[in-house]
């Protein structure tokens, strides 16, 4: 078994649990997929956290980058200086998304070919795969159009959100055209692909970003409070 294979093992025994308690393939899916998403939003939260420290920081960081750019060592001496000062590390930015890829590519494995991962004891799941939903005929079969669409378009909303996130000044990066590309293209090539994936991942994929969507918004409000204290607190100081 590879690596992914061995995460997506045990999150084969969650499925089967919830299937045991709901008795819908469909449904178990639907509550499978928030409670991934409940269990990874601790990590998009420190991403929004760690967005603000460095909008905080940036003004510091080009002003380094200003006063040493004919000189290379100092100025990577200064930046390792200021991480140091302010305590913060840029490559945590990186962490969530590093934690989530092998549970996101072994949640892609099982739901591609959930059966290899099912618990020992539970045929009846060997069925339940096949079940309909909605109009769905079947869950391990292709949906061509509806689900995919769907998915593409929650996938759209949750990307736009997620680039709102964001700290601010990126926007005006030289990164901004290449993400607002991808802000296009990316929900395009989810239904494109889910054209072709079996239909219980293609659900997968639209509740999940129904959730990112969700989360978005409750992070938002989280991160807009957090602004007005370090505003309030500032003004104290003054």
């Amino acid at each position: 078994m590879d690596f992914f294979g061995f995460v997506a093992k045990p999150l084969g025994y969650l499925l089967t649990g919830i299937y045991d308690i709901v008795g819908n393939y469909g449904i178990t899916l639907i509550i499978f997929t928030v409670i991934v998403r409940l269990c990874l939003f601790p990590l998009y939260a420190n991403q929004i956290k760690h967005q603000m420290r460095m909008s905080e920081v940036q003004p510091k960081i080009q002003e380094i980058q200003r006063k040493y750019a004919g000189n290379r060592e100092e100025m990577g001496r200064k930046m390792a200086e200021l991480q140091k000062e302010e305590n913060y590390n840029p490559a945590r930015g990186c962490l969530p998304m590093l934690i989530q890829m092998p549970i996101l590519i072994g949640l892609f494995t099982l739901l591609r070919d959930p059966i290899s991962y099912l618990a020992k004891g539970h045929a009846d799941m060997i069925l339940a795969v096949h079940e309909k939903f909605f109009w769905i005929q079947d869950l391990s079969q292709t949906d061509l159009w509806a689900l995919p669409i769907l998915a593409g378009v929650a996938t759209f909303f949750s990307f736009s959100l997620t680039q709102a996130q964001n700290a601010p000044g990126q926007a005006a990066n030289q990164m901004a055209g290449m993400m607002k590309m991808m802000k296009y293209f990316f929900p395009v090539m989810i239904v494109w692909m889910g054209r072709s994936f079996p239909a219980g991942l293609t659900l997968y994929w639209f509740i999940g970003n129904i959730c990112s969507i969700i989360q978005n918004q409750i992070l938002r409000v989280w991160r807009k409070k957090l602004e007005q204290k370090k505003e309030q607190k500032g003004k104290k100081k003054k």
